[in-house]
């Protein structure tokens, strides 16, 4: 589950995916449906997507964009 939760992140990232509402939601539904797909208890789900996001946005720094082939 967690291999799959970072794999999807990497490839929905945007480069404002933290500033934006639409983004960030987007990343919520995403890691949600994730998670019920896992059998993950719907009572824990809230607390675990806002973990998750804000482990998310530490790390984000870090990863590359998907096609960005970085500096030339």
């Amino acid at each position: 589950m967690a291999h799959e939760l970072l794999v999807k992140l990497k490839d929905n990232l945007s480069v404002d995916w933290a500033r934006r509402d639409a983004a960030r939601a987007r990343m919520r539904v995403l890691v949600k449906r994730i998670l019920r797909h896992y059998g993950y208890p719907p009572d824990l789900q809230d607390a675990a997507v806002q973990t998750l996001l804000q482990q998310a946005e530490q790390l984000s720094s870090t990863w590359t964009l998907p096609g960005y082939a970085g500096s030339m």
